[in-house]
């Protein structure tokens, strides 16, 4: 095929590549000024995604397919997409950063790392990544003990610093160092690149570019800049979108974002042992217990229902959708310490020339349907979850098989 010519093709001048973490769940105005802000910021020559896939972080189905989304990612100016597997794309901060840095590296062209901040600059970052490797044995008490009365972990962290400081774990966008890396959404995972960048010992510099218009978590529906989870709230209330983001990714947009992920996630509750279930990431201190009793009394809702201080929504629907995916910590640790291969989603016509760069990458590249059969090893089982995460998905939104070709837009 003419992406595996492109390929074998050797890179004939040195390259430079920003690399983008995201999940454009959906895309909009506000990821298409990151994009162009990305360039601008980095000089670099090529772009390049590295994007969840079918599922996301928040433990979710994605409102609409990885090949759409990735499509609509070089429509807009990315040169090429490449999928986040799925052990990582569901996981926490941490293991979400570690793995999408662990393939951004792979790929000796990538020089820059491009995410969005509520605030602080690249010095920051670093500088409050160091700051955690060297956590005094009084903070973790402190984290622990926070933890132990019913606080989250980010809470915690940050009430923990800011005792030992003796600043506020303030999130006001105007405050630069070091608390409100710890707290606000975008400065975390731009904290977690960092500490990935750092304990990987890779040469990436970040550039983290300023969030406009709505928040991470604001649900009100602005025309220009709106936020991901207020598009997703309003096709939830079945609001048809005309502003917030482009053409393209409008006329692509589901007509619904129900879904039966929860009836599978209370069905493997009931089929898997607590001790199984406790293998889960994140999954600890008898909430298996907790969440197998939901599941055989088929509460409503489980991840609300056992929302509390202690466990974000968030970190609940992760756990029981890994259980679900049959995804263990032990697996994801495996995946971050094998080597892998790179997932091609879309690459943008004419500039193709970003596949040699791809090619040269320490894993292999997969661009068409049934590569993954020469994967060895843990890739092999990285890639077979992938594949029966895509069919869940298809299941739980009732769609028909995904054609799986890569999109040259």
């Amino acid at each position: 095929s003419h992406i595996s010519q492109v390929v074998k093709e050797k890179v004939s001048d040195k390259m430079k590549i920003c690399a983008i973490i995201c999940e454009y769940n959906p895309f909009h105005n506000g990821h298409l000024y990151h994009l162009g802000a990305a360039k601008q910021a980095t000089g670099a020559d090529f772009v390049v995604c590295i994007m969840s896939g079918n599922f996301v972080q928040r433990g979710e189905a994605a409102a609409m397919g990885k090949y759409a989304r990735a499509r609509h990612a070089v429509l807009a100016g990315a040169d090429a997409v490449i999928e986040l597997p799925v052990v990582f794309a569901t996981s926490s901060a941490e293991f979400f950063a570690q793995g999408a840095v662990k393939l951004s590296a792979a790929i000796p062209e990538v020089e820059a790392l491009c995410f969005g901040a509520e605030n602080g600059n690249e010095k920051d970052f670093f500088r409050a990544a160091e700051m955690l490797k060297s956590e005094p044995a009084k903070v973790s008490d402190d984290i622990r003990r926070r933890m132990k009365e019913g606080e989250s972990y980010i809470k915690a962290r940050a009430g923990a610093w800011a005792e030992a400081t003796g600043l506020e774990p303030a999130d006001s966008r105007e405050r630069t160092f070091p608390l409100s890396l710890l707290t606000a959404p975008n400065n975390i995972l731009g904290v977690e690149y960092a500490r990935a960048i750092r304990s990987q010992q890779k040469t990436i510099r970040l550039f983290p570019i300023r969030r406009i218009g709505s928040g991470y978590s604001e649900e009100t529906l602005r025309a220009d800049y709106p936020s991901a989870t207020a598009l997703r709230a309003a096709l939830g209330r079945g609001e048809r979108l005309s502003d917030g983001l482009p053409e393209y990714v409008r006329g692509d947009l589901p007509l619904t974002l129900e879904n039966d992920l929860e009836a599978l996630e209370k069905l493997a509750l009931l089929q898997r042992s607590a001790e199984d279930i406790k293998s889960v990431l994140d999954c600890s201190e008898g909430l298996e217990n907790a969440l197998k009793r939901a599941a055989e009394e088929n509460v409503k809702d489980i991840a609300r229902a056992l929302t509390s201080k202690r466990y974000t929504t968030s970190r609940l629907r992760r756990v029981l959708l890994q259980n679900l995916l049959g995804i263990s910590e032990a697996f994801i640790r495996e995946c971050f310490a094998s080597p892998l291969y790179l997932r091609l989603l879309a690459v943008r016509k004419g500039r193709e020339d970003v596949l040699s760069a791809l090619g040269r990458s320490a894993y292999p590249l997969l661009s068409r349907s049934g590569d993954e059969q020469r994967l060895e090893g843990t890739a092999r089982a990285c890639a077979e979850k992938e594949r029966f995460a895509d069919e869940v998905f298809r299941i739980v939104r009732n769609l028909p098989p995904e054609v799986k070709n890569v999109a040259v837009e």
